[in-house]
């Protein structure tokens, strides 16, 4: 495209943008219902790391498979999850994405190839190894994508998981969200080693390290992998280094992070930001293209909500239904 120094088309772009705007709009819009005490459960909020999933789940279709962490919204939404059965499940509601039986921590849509986020840390990964063998069969060119946090990079899971990626040569992609935080444990002191990358040279997958805050390096490292992995060279690792917004679950007093933290991601590591701020400079959006979108992610955030609020609750009846399944 004339003009366009960047990889995407504007209207990409655009759908880009969109898509984080909304991760973000939900979970801000979470982080207050839930302080008013009107969500059940627990919520953990991927405001501030909206660069990551947009920029991976932009190269994948509904054909490719994904497996999410206890921090899962943002996922869902890149990968088209619907907003509204999202705001119904997380409310506990019928209509929701499982019938409102799994709440914030266990939202799956099968259809749009999201396997599901998972309370148990690490546990994505060996499903993603499932997922990623059924693709190799089937010889559509499909891959699967495991997201960790950094914590959770030190469960034995996952680190299985890579070898057995490498041994069967899987098409399949693991992601680390390094927040910087296991819950309220400093990486520093939990990981011994500098990159995540070292740990994936170690099972003899090859691993790159980017800016997780910066669309444009996700989307680059993260279209190089999969390419790879869709013709068949194999898994990879992908660590993101990127800031979370908010405390690791919804009540989390963060008394582990340094004075003035938390300012500093918001004035400086916001991912919105840095986006907008690119593609303003570079002259292929402006900000009045940018504002739309903004008050279109809080009214379609705004409408979940309310109708979230209005839907019944699901009945005893409701208990014996979604246990088995006949084949």
């Amino acid at each position: 495209m004339a003009g366009n120094p960047f990889p995407l088309s504007k209207a990409e772009l655009l759908k880009a943008y969109r898509t984080m705007r909304t991760i973000r709009e939900f979970e801000e819009r979470l982080h207050v219902d839930f302080g008013r005490g009107d969500i059940p459960g627990f919520v953990h909020l991927y405001a501030g790391e909206e660069a990551a999933a947009a920029g991976i789940m932009i190269h994948l279709g509904d054909g490719d498979r994904i497996a999410s962490t206890h921090r899962g919204h943002g996922h869902c939404i890149a990968k088209g999850v619907d907003v509204g059965e999202m705001m119904l499940e997380i409310y506990g509601k019928k209509g929701g994405s499982c019938n409102g039986k799994g709440g914030s921590m266990h939202i799956a849509d099968l259809s749009k190839g999201m396997m599901g986020a998972n309370g148990i840390l690490g546990a994505g990964a060996p499903l993603v190894c499932g997922a990623a063998l059924a693709a190799k069969y089937r010889k559509k060119g499909e891959v699967a994508i495991s997201f960790v946090g950094d914590g959770a990079s030190n469960q034995g899971t996952f680190l299985e998981s890579l070898n057995l990626a490498a041994v069967w040569n899987l098409p399949a992609i693991f992601v680390v969200e390094n927040n910087g935080y296991a819950e309220s444990t400093s990486r520093d002191y939990g990981v011994a080693v500098d990159s995540y990358v070292d740990r994936a040279a170690g099972f003899g997958l090859p691993g790159i390290t980017v800016d997780g805050t910066d669309f444009f390096a996700v989307y680059e490292a993260a279209g190089e992998i999969i390419r790879r992995a869709r013709e068949g060279g194999g898994p990879s690792l992908l660590e993101c280094k990127m800031v979370r917004f908010h405390g690791h679950f919804e009540g989390d007093a963060q008394t582990y992070r340094g004075p003035g933290e938390l300012d500093d991601i918001r004035a400086n590591h916001d991912c919105l930001k840095k986006f907008a701020a690119q593609v303003t400079a570079a002259g292929v959006i402006s900000a009045d293209e940018l504002a739309p979108i903004d008050r279109e992610a809080l009214a379609v955030v705004e409408d979940a909500v309310a109708r979230a609020k209005a839907a019944p609750l699901p009945t005893v009846a409701d208990l014996t239904t979604d246990v088995y399944v006949s084949y």
